[in-house]
């Protein structure tokens, strides 16, 4: 089971969470239209270097990472998309592009779209592409204590 390691952390902090299996879907619009969630509330974690530092950034499905948007958010002038051989192995236990936004537990940042804000829950890959996990947003963030901001362009 490659989320033990959240699961174990959401137990320890006594959040409820519910697991959702669905058939493998890899794109955040399949994921939503195979789990029956909506893009709003399915949250996907887009790996960035900030500043040369592996960073979350997270956004409603249907949106895409502001890299402007982000700089000024964190404060920087050096954000980029991470490409793949350089963070896959720090996760070792989630299949790649899979990655739940808790990047507490894996050592970097996590940056949020205030949008995602605006529903009660927030629905995520659990570490596979057949497994996503909703919890309460207020219970995300408390947790994963991510820098909220306009992160993601306007629909």
């Amino acid at each position: 089971m490659p989320i033990q390691k959240l699961k174990d952390f959401l137990n320890t902090n006594n959040v409820k969470y519910v697991m959702i299996s669905h058939s493998p879907a890899f794109t955040a619009e399949e994921v939503a239209a195979s789990a029956h969630v909506p893009g709003r509330e399915l949250a996907k974690t887009v790996m960035v270097k900030v500043d040369g530092e592996m960073a979350m950034a997270v956004v409603a499905a249907h949106q895409k990472v502001d890299f402007g948007l982000l700089e000024g958010v964190v404060g920087c002038t050096g954000v980029s998309l991470a490409e793949e051989d350089e963070f896959k192995s720090r996760f070792p236990d989630c299949d790649v592009g899979a990655m739940p936004p808790f990047g507490n537990l894996y050592g970097m940042k996590v940056y949020v779209d205030e949008a995602l804000r605006e529903d009660e829950q927030i629905s995520f890959n659990a570490g596979t592409h057949t497994e996503l996990m909703r919890l309460a947003y207020r219970d995300f963030e408390r947790l994963a204590e991510p820098k909220v901001g306009r992160i993601a362009a306007a629909d």
